[in-house]
């Protein structure tokens, strides 16, 4: 009996260790030990920062290798050569039988093409590539002879593009900050023909110019830095690539941000707004910009959130401005006169943020010496325009949704937006075009 008695323990012992081993949280071992410890006193390292450049060694190092990385890529893309090489191809393997049709090229042909080309072409060759041309073809099974050289030119210019904008990314995470971009655009300018006439003192002054678009489209939330992967995917560096056509037509070197008129225009408006030639701008002065109708109460609330200096604005943040007043269909433009409109920073607005804003309305109306309008006419118009999801109030999302965010952001800061949209039915009142002026 006591044996049984002694088995019986025993089992019952082990049965009730097992049970509290199953209950509570396993923890592993540590590599090269038996027993299992009892809390994560020590962590294995995974994070290492990059070096900065007080760190010489391990900086010119990582930066060394880098260099070398990308000249390796560089090296295995496709140079003008191998593109005239591609295009004669095309050309003796698919020749035109007319002038005036166009050259098609089947799946199958497009097939046996890669299969006798040499590697360095055969990459840019894939399925995929033939199923996107096909869908601009809109012809089944049939993608242009045209439209395929150009994609791999295209694909190759976009690979030496990141590449290049690579070579400036210092920390190299794959963005690029405002002066990293700054050193890519100043040693990018002489190999733009249509600034060779361009003055030296006005580099830094065009390259300022050029930088601000691309922060103020691609970095809207103001973090300092752009991915490559985004500067590469918008027509940005596209309008400056064209810089480099010196035979582009006078028109459209003007309606291109990035060109030599268009850098010397904005910076003129500036030169001729700043009265007193200091360098800077003040709210008096500021108020001359565009048609001259920009209200008080607005034109404070610039000044009181944008970076100023002793109460002027310097160069960079009137760029911000001009962007925004001249581009307000643009998203990151009803951004940033939203942020302005939003007293409160709560992220929407109510009647009491727009009649503030309308008081630099009704101060407007009392100097034309024009009919009032009622504020709660103004605010019921707004609403209804808007159809905010909430009927107190009208966040970003419902100014987006609706499409009509231009319109009611003009008509809370500008006079001449705001007269031209109470008498939109009426005739001789001029209703499109910044520049505009009351008639």
């Amino acid at each position: 009996m006591k044996f049984r008695d002694f088995i019986l323990e025993r089992a019952k012992s082990l049965e009730d260790k097992e049970n509290s081993v199953k209950s509570s949280p396993r923890v592993p071992e540590r590599p090269g030990s038996h027993e299992s410890p009892t809390n994560y006193a020590v962590i294995p390292k995974f994070y290492h920062s990059t070096p900065r450049p007080v760190e010489s060694l391990m900086y010119k190092l990582r930066e060394h290798v880098r260099t070398v990385f990308l000249k390796k890529r560089s090296e295995e893309l496709l140079n003008n050569s191998d593109l005239k090489t591609f295009w004669m191809i095309l050309e003796n393997q698919f020749p035109r039988r007319t002038q005036s049709v166009e050259l098609y090229i089947t799946f199958s042909d497009y097939i046996n093409l890669s299969r006798t080309l040499k590697p360095i072409y055969r990459r840019m060759l894939t399925v995929l590539a033939f199923a996107r041309l096909q869908s601009i073809s809109n012809l089944p099974g049939k993608i242009s002879v045209i439209s395929l050289f150009n994609y791999v030119m295209r694909k190759v210019w976009i690979q030496q593009t990141r590449i290049s904008l690579s070579l400036y990314d210092q920390n190299g995470l794959g963005y690029l900050r405002e002066s990293d971009l700054e050193s890519y655009i100043l040693e990018l300018i002489p190999t733009l023909l249509q600034l060779k006439g361009l003055e030296k003192t006005f580099y830094s002054f065009y390259v300022c110019t050029a930088v601000r678009k691309f922060f103020f489209f691609l970095d809207p939330a103001r973090t300092g830095k752009i991915r490559v992967r985004d500067i590469l995917s918008h027509s940005f560096l596209d309008e400056l690539m064209e810089l480099r056509d010196d035979e582009s037509p006078k028109d459209s070197q003007e309606l291109n941000w990035f060109s030599a008129p268009s850098a010397l225009s904005v910076y003129g408006h500036y030169l001729n707004l700043d009265k007193d030639h200091n360098g800077m701008l003040s709210k008096s002065e500021l108020m001359g910009y565009g048609s001259g109708t920009l209200t008080s109460v607005f034109l404070d609330r610039l000044f009181s959130e944008c970076l100023t200096y002793e109460g002027e604005m310097d160069y960079k943040t009137y760029l911000d401005f001009v962007l925004a007043m001249e581009n307000r269909g643009e998203i990151q433009s009803q951004q940033y006169i939203f942020r302005l409109l939003d007293l409160h920073h709560r992220g929407y607005l109510t009647p009491s943020d727009l009649k503030y804003f309308f008081k630099g309305i009704e101060e407007q109306m009392a100097a034309h010496c024009v009919q009032t309008v009622q504020f709660e006419d103004l605010k019921d118009e707004i609403f209804d325009m808007i159809k905010p999801e909430d009927p107190c109030k009208i966040t970003f999302s419902d100014i987006t949704r609706c499409g009509q965010g231009p319109t009611m952001m003009s008509i809370l800061i500008e006079f001449h937006k705001f007269w031209n949209y109470e008498n939109r039915e009426g005739v001789g009142i001029e209703l499109t075009g910044d520049d505009k002026y009351l008639q």
